[in-house]
């Protein structure tokens, strides 16, 4: 695939920047997948962790202070974050620093986004940056932050939202908003069951994709300001509406610093907060053409690299032929006189002869026994798939056993299938 030739806009302001990833929401949507980790740390794309790619975009951008801020459920997150991201040189002023719910300015646990970062207020202040840039830890996407800093300083504004255009259907369970002819924001409003639609284009609204910037000062002032003991001390809920009502919120394009946006496509963005949103994402990177690009060698999405095999296919007899077509398989996987059609195997899965995989997502460690059918599947880690085990031909079927979306994406878990495993995420 094509590499990306976008100039990167590392400069004194991407420098001057700390980076706050929030990445410790439940995560509550992508139901039993996040049962034993956080949001952020569930694996995506073959060998990733979501997380990895804001990560990435700050680093990829120039900016290499960040914090992650974590909470519910962060075992796997930081030994992921340990193993993956440990090649910051701290003399340097580079580092990721882990901000876990340590009660530092009040005896509670982070109450919403905004109390997450007034909670680590001392410790921002001890990096003295001139611009914060928040983050969310649970997007798909490849973003160049240090555009997005150009235009706020360039603007004067006190705050800048990054915003994407999104169907009306599908805002409703983000925060939208209205602009002027300026782009500064008029109005904000979360979760809006009738989002306000963008002049000229009924069925389409702007959408905040939980991407800040602010001067560093103006946060400190503006969460002392707004997080009264009678909000949800969220960003989108409480702080950013009130400021849209008293200071300069200026939106930011999401389609000026995309990267690796095919001609004539809109830029890639997904929210993979719900099951079906994280089987469509993955889904994707299987096609001729995907529209995000995890190829461009000058916009790479790092990680913590497992020490494995190659993938290896084996067996060639009629009904017992080792192959995968139209498909993502990592490293360590052994794919032995089974068929693999429009999936993605995650890394060390083991698929045993006569098995038939289509359109599933199967999470590294997984064992899947002879003679099994699996169709639009989602299969956790560390799962042992008995033979003859058959997914995605029988609606009740599937439901009765394991978890089932209205759409049939059918999610497989250890403890669905009884097995007792030690789990880390």
């Amino acid at each position: 695939m094509a590499q990306s030739t976008q100039p990167r806009f590392v400069s004194l302001l991407t420098k001057a920047t700390l980076a706050l990833v929030l990445a410790g929401g439940r995560g509550s949507r992508l139901m039993q997948l996040t049962q034993w980790r956080a949001k952020p740390a569930v694996p995506f794309g073959g060998k990733f962790r979501i997380i990895d790619f804001p990560l990435s975009n700050c680093i990829n951008s120039g900016i290499r202070r960040v914090g992650v801020i974590t909470q519910y459920k962060a075992h796997s997150l930081i030994r992921h974050l340990q193993r993956g991201w440990s090649f910051l040189h701290g003399e340097f002023g580079e580092e990721i620093e882990l901000m876990p719910a340590s009660q530092r300015i009040e005896e509670s646990w982070y109450r919403g986004t905004a109390d997450a970062v007034y909670q680590n207020l001392d410790i921002i202040r001890s990096h003295r940056p001139d611009y914060v840039l928040v983050l969310a830890g649970d997007h798909i996407y490849k973003m160049d932050y240090g555009k997005m800093l150009v235009d706020h300083v360039s603007s004067r504004a006190d705050v800048t939202i990054g915003t994407v255009e999104v169907s009306v259907a599908e805002a409703t369970g983000l925060g939208t908003m209205t602009v002027d002819g300026s782009g500064r924001v008029t109005s904000f409003a979360e979760k809006s069951p009738a989002p306000a639609p963008l002049a000229g284009a009924p069925g389409r609204t702007l959408a905040s994709m939980g991407i800040y910037v602010f001067g560093a000062d103006f946060l400190y002032e503006a969460l002392a300001r707004t997080l009264s003991p009678d909000t949800t001390h969220d960003f989108g809920r409480d702080l950013i509406p009130a400021l849209v009502q008293s200071d300069k919120v200026v939106a930011h394009r999401f389609a000026e610093s995309a990267v690796g946006t095919r001609p004539g496509q809109p830029p890639y963005w997904r929210d993979v907060g719900t099951v079906d949103a994280y089987w469509e994402a993955n889904m994707d990177l299987v096609s001729v053409l995907p529209d995000l690009n995890l190829y461009d060698s000058s916009w790479p999405i790092w990680t913590y690299q497992e020490q494995v095999p190659p993938a290896k296919f084996v067996l060639d007899q009629d009904g017992r032929r080792g192959m995968a077509t139209d498909s993502l398989v990592a490293g360590g996987t052994i794919v032995s006189g089974s068929t693999i059609r429009r999936s993605l195997l995650f890394t060390t899965v083991h698929t045993r002869s006569y098995s038939e995989i289509e359109d599933s997502v199967i999470l590294p460690n997984v064992t899947i026994g002879r003679h099994c059918r699996l169709r639009r599947a989602i299969v956790d880690k560390l799962c042992d798939i008995p033979e003859g085990t058959i997914v995605g031909e029988d609606a009740e079927a599937d439901a009765r056993r394991f978890y089932r979306t209205e759409r049939g994406i059918t999610v497989i878990t250890p403890e669905m299938l009884g097995q007792q495993v030690h789990h880390a995420g």
